[in-house]
């Protein structure tokens, strides 16, 4: 029976439902557009497993308190303005099916949206001094920035190593997962060993989570990504790296010029998508996300049992069996 979202939730439903609340709260503005923009965001959030994330940590290691909520907070408009921001470098139309800021209201206004949610986040917490939260927030989005300017500069070359896509995914998606963990138990007055065992178990969630996502480039689930996204973004994944690490000169050279230049062919990209299945590429990828996996129950292997920390593995396991 796969694990559904909304058991793994129950030990802090209450507390989601409150956050829910005073995070619209804290998204309103007197300006009339800004506000239109900020609920049609808030009308189309996601599954919100940050915020969970954080509650969830919270409750594993202490005591959900008010700092908790904003730390949340925090998280969330910082998480939205990367978001915002994305879209508007990718030139992107759409996010989860709904149209992006940037194609109803034009990139000038799109960018000044994502200026202003991130404001917004660093102002609610150095208004109430939660100082420690606004460190770990501010590590995570520098590593952000960094990650995805890597991405790019390697995205030239084609010469991505496994060693330099594990540390693109980990500053580009694990470290906001491994801030949340982070915030959350810092938030409940754990002390900064917890803190930081918290961190690295929000790491290593991450890293397992981008490598289910770069799986389902490759169609091993029906699900709304696109198969070949990635290839035709030239994005080099663990599984094409993998596959390519156990080429001969002459296939390796083969592959990479499609994808450097018939990306847009869908024969061409079906062609990749095969190469990767048979050189064992996709198992080894499962492998990799697997050992992460692992870790990351490892890592809450000293927290006192509690239905948070129950939770936490669950959210973990849904993380690397999720379907979207």
């Amino acid at each position: 029976m796969p694990l559904r979202l909304d058991e793994i939730k129950a030990p802090v439903a209450k507390e989601m439902e409150q956050f829910e609340h005073k995070f619209r709260a804290s998204m309103k503005t007197r300006v009339l557009l800004l506000d239109k923009i900020m609920s049609y965001i808030v009308k189309r959030k996601g599954k919100q497993m940050r915020p969970m994330f954080v509650f969830l940590s919270a409750g594993a290691c202490g005591a959900i308190n008010e700092s908790t909520y904003r730390g949340a907070s925090l998280i969330e408009l910082v998480h939205t303005a990367s978001l915002v921001h994305d879209d508007v470098v990718d030139n992107s139309s759409y996010r989860r099916g709904f149209f992006s800021v940037n194609a109803l209201w034009k990139n000038k206004i799109a960018v000044l949206v994502g200026d202003f949610l991130l404001t917004r986040g660093l102002f609610l917490a150095l208004e109430h001094k939660d100082f420690e939260l606004l460190s770990i927030c501010t590590d995570a989005v520098k590593e952000m920035s960094e990650g995805e300017l890597l991405q790019m500069e390697k995205a030239r070359q084609l010469d991505i190593t496994e060693e330099i896509y594990f540390e693109i995914i980990r500053q580009k998606t694990a470290s906001l997962i491994a801030s949340c963990c982070a915030i959350g138990a810092s938030s409940a007055g754990a002390s900064t060993e917890v803190v930081e065992r918290m961190k690295v178990f929000g790491q290593q969630v991450g890293m397992a989570f981008q490598i289910k996502d770069d799986l389902f480039d490759y169609g091993e689930d029906e699900i709304g990504k696109p198969v070949g996204i990635d290839i035709k973004e030239k994005k080099m994944t663990l599984p094409l790296i993998y596959a390519l690490s156990k080429s001969s000169w002459l296939e390796k050279r083969r592959i990479i010029n499609i994808v450097k230049s018939d990306n847009g062919k869908p024969k061409k990209v079906k062609e990749v998508i095969d190469y990767v299945k048979s050189s064992g590429g996709i198992d080894y990828a499962k492998q990799a996300m697997s050992r992460f996996h692992q870790e990351a129950i490892k890592q809450l292997s000293g927290l006192p049992d509690s239905s948070y920390k129950n939770s936490l593995a669950q959210l973990v396991q849904f993380t690397i069996e999720r379907v979207n």
